[in-house]
């Protein structure tokens, strides 16, 4: 993949809870449906086959009564370490692929998400649509949920 880095986007986040508990809050529908969402928004999981080629589908229901679909294929897992895959948010976001990195401290989790697009031009049109805003808004509440 040629300049990687300008078709990136990359978020940081370090979680005061263990990396078990962030991992579990990755991996475990019934945890995924409490913080994947924006917050007020309600998610529903309609598909986790969280293995390498199962299909994951989630539906946020939006306030003029349609639905938000997001949905993608799991290609790596590596228990405690690393999560990839592809993901549509439609009709924002289509035909990215997400890696999401774990790293263990003690008490503490390290965690790296990148979004990766197909061209730079869409990586720019995605940072100007509030990808930044939309995730961190999401990883908000993962940090709530882990630590609560």
């Amino acid at each position: 993949m040629s300049n990687l880095d300008n078709r990136t986007i990359t978020i940081k986040r370090t979680f005061n809870a263990p990396l078990a508990l962030v991992w579990k809050a990755w991996t475990k529908p019934e945890h995924i449906a409490s913080w994947w969402a924006p917050n007020g928004m309600k998610l529903d999981i309609i598909e986790h086959n969280f293995v390498a080629g199962g299909k994951w589908k989630f539906s946020m229901p939006m306030p003029n009564g349609s639905d938000f679909i997001s949905e993608g294929v799991y290609s790596e897992i590596i228990e405690h370490e690393k999560i990839v895959f592809t993901a549509d948010f439609k009709p924002m976001t289509e035909n990215v692929e997400i890696h999401v990195l774990f790293k263990a401290d003690g008490d503490t989790t390290y965690f790296t998400f990148h979004c990766i697009h197909e061209t730079e031009e869409y990586c720019k049109q995605q940072e100007k649509m509030g990808v930044y805003n939309g995730w961190g808004s999401a990883f908000d509440r993962l940090d709530a949920f882990v630590n609560s």
